[in-house]
């Protein structure tokens, strides 16, 4: 960020690659987090000789933008599109969720709206779209008021019904789930795997597990036989609720009926096996889960990871690590709980190798990690290297929590350092500020 255009555009040009949608379209995906940077590389791309952007690389950035509510550039990028025709649903349907997810209700509504503008007539996956995007940011009231005003314009299918009895079931409100679930059959739609799903998964955080196991039970074995996932949610209940005999049953029982397990069911069993505190099956699991070609994920070692944390086992904590990086990539959540785990030790010199580490990947850090470790430099007294932190931060498009901001600041204001307070909060200023949406 704080390098000149020119002087970037130069390093670019002299590295000596020639840049094809596939390469641009790699790079975007993965600086995602990387705001205004990501912008930068894509704006310099476009110039290159025998290069025309792609519609996912447009797509990409289009939600990298959103990310960072840089919404008059994104619009900007959607007009660019809309010249080359080259708009579709799709992209409609990004920008309402980047907006519902900034609570900009709102606009993610007119954005749905302006689709026709653009010369692309909303459809049923454009309706879909909105209301899953007004769903997954919590607003399923308005989603359902959206719904009965525009009902007549689209006729809803089972993935209509799905987002919102999904949306109610995460409200949380049962009786409402219910309702919908009810209304979808009377109005001769039938409820699909994914629809079962949800509403197994809604009784079962209700506790409801007798009434999401008759459910099961009732499903057509031939047109709607129960997935892995559906077992999943049935393992990963009875987990919670500390039955882990009920719990490897349910597993076994759904390798009888011949279906075969899946990264998410193992996943479902190691966390009860984590919770029950029996790290010796935990490990079974894993040597299973080889046997059967079934491979591990992040989502695997970080159950594991934060059930050993949690019980203040870190020695074997960092030994899973190790083990996973063999496997697995890590993500945002596993070096975000690693660097947290060697900052509360008092371990800052680990926390310090392991955000190296996850540079030297080449892993661009979330909000979340760079708050960890600042965090802990601030609780450390280090002000000087939180601040360089929290630059890069900024400087990566990243803004940071208030929290942390106000733990900096609160630090650099006991050691008399007001200057720097004042240059980082216009920093925080120029990033926070947004362009006027248009």
């Amino acid at each position: 960020m704080s390098t000149p255009a020119v002087t970037l555009d130069t390093a670019l040009n002299q590295n000596g690659i020639r840049v094809s949608p596939e390469i641009v379209e790699n790079v975007l995906k993965k600086f995602e987090n990387a705001g205004m940077v990501a912008y930068r590389f894509f704006e310099w791309a476009e110039k290159q000789r025998h290069y025309t952007h792609s519609i996912r690389a447009y797509q990409t950035m289009i939600e990298s933008l959103g990310k960072i509510r840089q919404y008059q550039i994104m619009w900007d990028v959607v007009n660019a599109m809309r010249s080359k025709r080259m708009l579709n649903v799709e992209t409609f349907c990004i920008i309402m969720r980047q907006y519902a997810r900034a609570q900009k209700l709102e606009e993610a509504v007119y954005t749905f709206n302006v689709m026709d503008k653009h010369g692309v007539p909303p459809n049923l996956a454009a309706f879909n779209g909105l209301l899953s995007a007004l769903c997954k940011s919590k607003n399923v009231r308005k989603a359902q008021e959206i719904f009965d005003s525009m009902k007549d314009q689209f006729v809803p299918d089972s993935k209509t019904f799905s987002i919102l009895i999904e949306g109610w079931g995460k409200a949380p409100n049962l009786p409402k789930a219910r309702e919908i679930f009810r209304k979808m059959v009377d109005m001769g739609c039938s409820p699909d795997i994914v629809t079962y799903g949800i509403m197994v998964d809604i009784l079962c955080k209700a506790g409801r597990v007798d009434e999401a196991l008759s459910i099961v039970g009732k499903m057509d074995s031939t047109v709607c036989k129960p997935t892995s996932f559906i077992y999943s949610i049935l393992v990963h209940t009875y987990g919670i609720e500390n039955r882990i005999e009920d719990a490897v049953d349910t597993f076994l029982r759904m390798e009888k009926n011949g279906i075969m397990p899946d990264v998410a069911v193992y996943n479902a069993l190691i966390g009860a096996f984590c919770k029950a505190n029996k790290f010796k099956n935990v490990y079974r699991v894993l040597n299973d889960m080889d046997c059967k070609g079934v491979k591990p994920n992040s989502r695997t070692f970080n159950i594991i990871l934060s059930n050993l944390i949690g019980y203040g086992a870190t020695d074997e904590a960092f030994k899973v690590f190790r083990k996973m990086i063999k496997v697995c990539m890590p993500d945002a959540d596993t070096y975000t709980m690693m660097i947290k785990m060697f900052c509360e030790k008092n371990n800052l010199e680990m926390a310090l190798n392991m955000w190296k580490y996850m540079k030297k990947q080449e892993f661009v850090p979330s909000m979340h990690t760079f708050s960890v470790l600042i965090n802990g430099l601030c609780e450390k007294g280090d002000a000087s290297q939180a601040c360089v932190l929290f630059e890069e931060m900024i400087e990566k498009g990243i803004r940071p929590s208030g929290v942390t901001f106000g733990r900096l600041r609160h630090l650099l204001i006991k050691e008399g350092r007001e200057d720097v307070v004042k240059f980082l909060q216009e920093k925080v200023n120029v990033l926070v500020k947004e362009p006027l949406w248009d």
